[in-house]
C-alpha cells in the first residue's frame, strides 16, 4: 500500500470492527468477535486466537505507512522483544505473514492488519489527568522508564536492519522539510496573527539550531518518537512500551523529551525530569549539551503537533479539538523562543496528547 488515500465519507466504529472480524479469518478465527479498545490513528481491537490467547489486532490508518515501513516496524520490535525489552510480539499468521490487507466493499481500499501479542500492565498515567504518584513511587517510575529508554537506544545502536527495512525519519527534514512527517504547520488555520509570528521566528530558532546540532551514531538513530504515558505499562515493577507506530530513525533526545513533555505541568515535573535522565544515565551517556538540548526537542515535538493538527482536523479531529491542541502546541513553542523553560501551559499539555493517542 504505496499510497494516501481519502476517505469518501468518515469511517465509523461499525465499519472498522467489520474489518477486524473480516482480518481474524487469516489468523484462525472464524467466529470471534473483535472488542474495540482504541480508534484513533489506528484502530486497535482486543481478540481472541485459536489457542485461546488474546491478542491485540490492529486495523492501519488508511495509507500511513507503506508495506514496507509496517513490516520493518514489526521487524525492529521482534529485535527489541528478543533482546530483553518488554514489548509486543508480531502473531504471524498460519502461512507465515506479519501482516494482512483486508477489505470490504463499504470500506474501500484494503487496510493493512496486523496481530500483536497482549501485554498486561497499568499506563503510566490516565489521558490527560494528573499522575496520582507519590514522588517517590515516581521517582521509581521515571527512573525505570529513563533506564528503559537507554537500553531500547543501546540495544539499537548494535543492531543491523534487514535488507528493505524502510521507517520514516524524524530529522531536518521530518520537521522543517518540504514533506514533514506530520506534516506542515506554518500555514495552519489555528494560529492568529501574532501567535502566528511568534510560531515562525520559534521555527527559525529551532530550525538553526537543530541544523547545528550534533547527528552521529553517539546520538541518533531509530527511536520510538511516541513515548507518552499511554504508551508505557508498569507491570509487577517493570517497564512495558507499546504502539511503536511512529518509530523511525531520530536523535535519541527526541525519545526522552516526548516522555516528558506530558508531564511539563505537573507539581513534580523537576523530580520527573531528573529521574528519567539519570534512569537514562545509569544505562548511556549523557553529555551536558544533549541535556540542553531538551527545550529544542520539547519544541519540535510542538511543530510537529502543529502539523499534525492541520493534516487531521475536520477528519479524525474537530475545528475546536483542533484550535485547543493548536494553541497549547503554539505555546511550547512560543516559550522555547522566549528561553522560558519550565512547565507550559499549565493542566493542557496531557489534553494534545490525549485527544492523538
Amino acid at each position: 500500500m504505496n499510497a494516501v488515500f481519502e476517505r469518501a465519507e468518515p469511517e465509523t466504529p461499525a465499519d472498522v470492527t467489520a474489518l477486524a472480524r473480516h482480518a481474524l479469518a487469516y489468523w484462525g478465527v472464524r467466529d470471534g468477535e473483535p472488542e474495540l479498545l482504541k480508534y484513533r490513528e489506528n484502530a486497535v481491537f482486543r481478540v481472541s486466537l485459536p489457542d485461546g490467547q488474546p491478542a491485540a489486532m490492529r486495523i492501519h490508518r488508511l495509507g500511513y505507512h507503506t508495506d514496507a515501513a509496517l513490516r520493518s516496524e514489526l521487524q525492529w520490535m521482534s529485535f527489541l522483544q528478543s533482546a530483553g525489552i518488554a514489548t509486543p510480539s508480531p502473531v504471524p499468521t498460519p502461512a507465515g505473514d506479519l501482516f494482512v490487507l483486508v477489505g470490504t466493499v463499504a470500506s474501500g481500499p484494503p487496510r493493512q492488519a496486523d496481530c500483536l501479542s497482549w501485554l498486561e500492565g497499568r499506563a503510566v498515567g490516565a489521558r490527560g489527568v494528573p499522575l496520582a504518584y507519590t514522588p517517590e513511587q515516581a521517582r521509581q517510575v521515571f527512573t525505570a522508564i529513563g533506564g528503559t529508554i537507554a537500553r531500547m537506544h543501546n540495544i539499537s545502536a548494535s543492531w543491523t536492519p534487514p535488507a528493505g527495512f524502510a521507517r520514516h525519519a524524524w530529522d531536518f527534514d521530518g520537521f522543517f522539510g518540504p514533506n514533514p512527517t506530520w506534516g506542515r504547520f506554518e500555514t495552519s488555520p489555528f494560529l492568529d496573527g501574532p501567535r502566528r509570528e511568534l510560531v515562525l521566528q520559534a521555527r527559525d530558532k529551532a530550525a538553526k539550531a537543530l541544523s547545528e546540532h550534533e547527528r552521529s551514531p553517539r546520538n541518533f538513530g531509530i527511536i520510538h518518537a511516541d513515548l507518552v504515558r499511554e504508551n508505557v505499562l508498569i507491570h509487577d515493577g517493570a517497564v512495558r512500551i507499546i504502539d511503536f507506530d511512529d518509530c523511525g530513525f531520530g536523535w535519541h533526545m527526541y525519545d526522552l523529551a516526548v516522555a516528558l513533555y506530558q508531564n511539563r505541568d505537573e507539581a513534580i515535573y523537576p523530580l520527573i525530569e531528573a529521574s528519567l535522565l539519570e534512569g537514562y544515565r545509569q544505562e548511556r551517556d549523557l553529555t551536558e549539551q544533549d541535556v540542553a538540548a531538551l527545550p529544542l526537542f520539547a519544541a519540535l515535538r510542538s511543530f510537529a503537533f502543529l502539523g499534525w493538527v492541520q493534516s487531521r482536523v475536520e477528519g479524525d479531529i474537530t475545528r475546536e479539538v483542533g484550535l485547543r491542541m493548536s494553541n497549547i502546541a503554539a505555546d511550547v513553542v512560543i516559550a522555547y523562543l522566549r528561553g522560558e523553560e519550565g512547565p507550559i501551559a499549565p493542566s493542557a499539555l496531557g489534553e494534545m496528547n490525549a485527544d492523538r493517542a
